[in-house]
């Protein structure tokens, strides 16, 4: 599975809310799951219980400077891919190239 999450501070702090960010994305990262990061969202593939926990473990980092959290998760599940990060993508573009 595919999850697609974003995670922010929401309140008064002291912290950016790039630091915050930054925290989240780096538990992302230490988990060693597949994962890239963009603007909106970072995606995370694995199985829900993997996916799930680094999902909440992110977002008690954010929480941990924040008293108030937004997140906003997307789930594509579906039995049967693995590297869906990258083929979704590739099928995209090699219908562009065509």
């Amino acid at each position: 599975m595919i999850v697609a999450f974003s995670v922010a501070p929401d309140g008064s702090g002291s912290e950016s809310m790039a630091d915050a960010v930054a925290e989240a994305v780096r538990v992302v990262r230490a988990s060693g799951l597949p994962c890239e990061t963009n603007a909106m969202f970072t995606n995370i593939e694995g199985e829900w219980d993997e996916v799930m926990a680094v999902v909440r473990d992110a977002v008690y980092a954010v929480k941990a400077n924040a008293p108030r959290v937004s997140v906003v998760i997307k789930v594509d599940w579906r039995d049967g891919v693995t590297d869906g990060l990258h083929s979704k993508v590739e099928a995209i573009e090699h219908r562009l190239s065509g």
